[in-house]
């Protein structure tokens, strides 16, 4: 996966809690071969019942169209496991949701995906949603893993907590099995332990390969 450093990009505020994984990637439209991702963003929200675009609806706005970072409110990313939530995500270049909380699922897939999911306290959370809606699309916010920082206008730096483990993924651009090989040589001792402390086990037959 990509890793990420810094982003840059207009803050669009979806100011909303419990907004789930269905309604971020709606299942109807991942029944394609190709689904595409972009589109699929916010599919149904984005449309009238007549299939024609809503205006109303924050992504459509002009200044909110070439998003950069998503501001959200509770539970976001609550539902099924679907990783085309955060596809469609990166499909538009949204990478930094910054919510009030995230369902843990979706929070992983996150991580597993090179997107960040940032969560101030609470009073910064207040102040920063204030500061994204004023700005309205006006200027961009750049977020900061390495410093764990988010600038931008009308306000000073804010600083928000990772843990070393995500920072790590993230800046590295690691998923689990990138994580686990930085531990090869870890993981090659301790075979070689256990097998001078327990030869027997090198040479049992695997009961799966008599099986009849």
């Amino acid at each position: 996966m990509q890793p990420f450093t810094t982003h840059t990009g207009i803050a669009v505020p979806l100011l909303k809690d419990d907004i789930n994984t269905d309604q971020v990637a709606p299942v109807q439209a991942m029944r394609a071969l190709k689904p595409d991702y972009k589109a699929l963003l916010f599919m149904r929200a984005r449309q009238r019942d007549d299939g024609s675009e809503d205006p109303e609806f924050v992504l459509n706005q002009p200044q909110f169209r070439n998003p950069g970072i998503l501001v959200t409110g509770n539970n976001f990313g609550a539902g099924s496991s679907r990783e085309a939530a955060v596809w469609g995500m990166l499909a538009n270049n949204i990478r930094v949701i910054v919510a009030r909380s995230f369902a843990d699922i979706y929070r992983e897939n996150c991580l597993q995906n090179g997107l960040l999911p940032v969560t101030l306290a609470p009073a910064d959370a207040a102040a920063f949603e204030q500061r994204v809606i004023a700005a309205n699309g006006s200027a961009p916010f750049t977020v900061d893993l390495e410093t764990q920082t988010i600038r931008g206008p009308g306000g000073p730096d804010l600083t928000f907590d990772i843990a070393a483990s995500d920072r790590t993924r993230l800046l590295e651009g690691l998923d689990d099995i990138g994580l686990t090989l930085k531990h090869t040589d870890e993981i090659k001792a301790w075979e070689q332990r256990m097998a001078a402390a327990q030869p027997w086990l090198q040479t049992a037959t695997d009961s799966r390969t008599n099986r009849g």
